[in-house]
């Protein structure tokens, strides 16, 4: 697993371990995180450069790549290369470590991002609608594209496109609750952009269910089957933290201080999970009430 200690990686390996796989981490860190389950193993290394952790990849069949810069932060020249690189490198390198072997064999759970779709205003969007043309979509297709050539190895490849993440102890509420509880909660611009987003423990569930279902490849929306607008979004953690969610922040204000990500958080996307829904997953947190209220631990 690459990016196993990040917000999402340090969630789903101890998932994984509980159903008992092993999982190896790769980690730049030398440092070992403590309190691993015994069936979680760390590797140095770093997945952007080739190297003798490429080497481990051909030992385990489940290859999960879940690495790459932040995008929440302000978009300067810099910072969009080393947003790029970070996941075209890393896949390419752990693509190129994969052995050909039968059918089935080997499987890569490809992190992308809905991003992929650019913006579409009201209209659903589903697995098999074409990609946008801005920079995060360019981006997911390119990354897509390095995931897909371990398909010439006879791999299973999923790429797994992510809503939002929501969980505990970080991602986007770990940013939105803080506002909140100091009274400076609202919608961001007009507030009528859609959210799609994940309960972070249906989207390891997921991950679960996509290993166990060898029929399922290529593109899957990890994302609730319920995107919000955000208006409806703020008001909801404003009523579970008891706070005021009227705290509006304009659109030349998000500009102003994110620059080119401020479109993403401005546009959205309304994306419905269609593959995961077809094959029979259900959601145990499907709508963002019940997850909110799960996550801000409120009765």
């Amino acid at each position: 697993m690459t990016g196993g200690t990040g917000f999402v990686g340090s969630y789903l390996a101890p998932r994984l371990a509980e159903e008992g796989h092993e999982i190896t981490i790769l980690t730049r860190s030398p440092k070992v995180p403590e309190k691993l389950s015994p069936k979680i193993f760390c590797l140095q290394g770093d997945p952007t450069q080739k190297g003798p952790w490429q080497e481990a990849v051909r030992d385990h069949d489940v290859i999960i790549n879940l690495a790459g810069t932040s995008i929440f932060s302000h978009w300067t020249e810099e910072q969009k290369k080393a947003i790029r690189e970070s996941r075209i490198h890393t896949t390419r390198n752990v693509v190129e470590a994969i052995e050909s072997g039968p059918d089935g064999e080997t499987v890569l759970f490809s992190t992308s991002a809905v991003g992929y779709y650019g913006f579409h205003g009201d209209e659903e969007l589903t697995e098999d609608f074409p990609p946008g043309s801005d920079f995060l979509a360019r981006v997911a297709v390119e990354w897509e594209s390095e995931a897909l050539k371990a398909g010439e190895k006879r791999a299973r490849v999923v790429m797994t496109r992510f809503g939002i993440v929501l969980g505990k102890n970080g991602g986007a509420l770990g940013q939105m609750v803080p506002l909140f509880k100091k009274y400076l909660g609202g919608p961001i611009g007009s507030g009528r952009q859609w959210f799609s987003w994940i309960h972070i423990q249906d989207l390891a569930e997921a991950f679960l269910f996509l290993m166990a279902r060898p029929e399922v490849s290529g593109p899957v929306n990890v994302c609730s089957p319920y995107p919000v607008r955000n208006r409806d979004l703020t008001r909801t953690i404003g009523k579970a933290l008891r706070r005021p969610s009227s705290m509006p922040a304009p659109s030349f204000i998000i500009k102003l201080i994110l620059g080119e990500f401020g479109s993403v958080i401005l546009e959205g996307q309304r994306v419905i999970p269609r593959r995961l829904l077809e094959s029979g997953f259900v959601f145990k947190y499907p709508k963002i009430n019940e997850a909110l209220q799960n996550l801000l631990c409120l009765p």
